[in-house]
């Protein structure tokens, strides 16, 4: 199983981006798809998950109401839509896949997003 993120950027606090992480291999309506990210100097956080229905979600404290998550399974794509940005949204943006939360095991080379105040 390989990830590849995109959609990365530099934009103004209270702008916007949209985050793609499309997903090669076999099976990933099985894979729960989860974004992480990590700020420089700083442990790596769990942003949000969607499970193989897309009907539940999570959502760090962080994000919640201004982050959204979706996935469209006929494109082996995994989404994260960016509203209202903060310069503490900056960091590296991590997609990873999932066939048995917590665990991740199937990680993808990470966007870098940062956000000028």
């Amino acid at each position: 199983v390989q990830l590849q993120a995109s959609g990365g950027g530099l934009v103004q606090t209270g702008g916007s981006l949209r985050l793609s992480c499309a997903v090669s291999g076999p099976n990933f309506r099985n894979y729960v798809m989860g974004w992480f990210r990590q700020a420089p100097g700083k442990e790596r956080e769990r942003v949000s998950w969607i499970s193989v229905s897309g009907s539940i979600t999570y959502w760090a404290d962080s994000v919640k109401g201004r982050f959204t998550i979706s996935r469209d399974n006929a494109k082996n794509t995994v989404y994260l839509q960016l509203n209202g940005l903060k310069p503490e949204d900056t960091a590296v943006y991590y997609c990873a896949a999932s066939s048995a939360l917590p665990n991740f095991a199937y990680w993808g080379q990470g966007t870098q997003v940062t956000v000028s105040s």
